[in-house]
């Protein structure tokens, strides 16, 4: 027991000593990175460049004059990139005395070579307005909307889309709710119900019954 109180204080007395020199050690590798980016031509701010912390899903952007700040560590691999210009790669030193760090940045245009394009002119008026006319435009989402609306499509659609769970789920429920309410006497015989047959004669011309394949 006395060995064990010894050890208790012991790691209480080194446990606080080492959690404080790790935090020391973490607080004197954190890195306030800072700069502008500009254009390597003309020198001018550019602005929404990605700034991105390599291996890391940690970012940031410059503002509309290039300007940007982000919190790195020492030794981390920093990356800039934009549309149109190349990408950039700097290294934060990892000897880096002080905890601030700032560069300017700048970006060189990047030549995007495209495939040429022949741009023909139609023969004759008469053409083009043949093939303007003849173009089979697809239908926007409200057309869509428009021919699943229609009643035929509508009985098509029921009578062949597989029901989902929700109403598979509440034709169970009716199910057992009309066998619970008839239970202990007899289910009563619906032939001579004329409201039974004209739900027969109505499910039949829609074609509920015709086999589904």
């Amino acid at each position: 027991m006395k060995k064990f109180v010894l050890y208790f204080i012991i790691a209480s007395l080194i446990l606080p000593i080492a959690a404080r020199a790790q935090f020391e050690s973490f607080k004197d590798s954190v890195v306030q990175l800072y700069g502008i980016v500009m254009t390597a031509d003309s020198l001018k701010g550019l602005e929404l460049v990605s700034v991105v912390i390599k291996g890391q899903n940690r970012g940031t952007i410059t503002n509309y004059k290039g300007v940007f700040s982000i919190v790195v560590l020492k030794g981390d691999q920093i990356e800039f990139t934009s549309i149109g210009y190349k990408p950039k790669n700097i290294s934060i030193p990892a000897n880096l005395d002080g905890n601030q760090y700032s560069v300017i940045q700048l970006m060189v245009t990047d030549t995007i070579y495209l495939a040429a394009t022949i741009i023909k002119a139609r023969p004759t008026r008469a053409q083009f307005e043949r093939d303007f006319l003849n173009t089979d435009m697809p239908d926007d989402y409200i057309t869509i909307a428009r021919k699943n609306n229609n009643e035929v499509t509508r009985r098509i659609l029921v009578a062949n889309l597989p029901t989902d769970g929700r109403e598979s789920s509440n034709r169970f429920l009716r199910q057992a709710s009309n066998k619970m309410y008839y239970a202990g006497q007899a289910a009563p015989m619906n032939i001579l119900n004329p409201f039974a047959w004209a739900e027969f004669i109505k499910a039949w011309k829609r074609g509920d019954y015709k086999s589904k394949k």
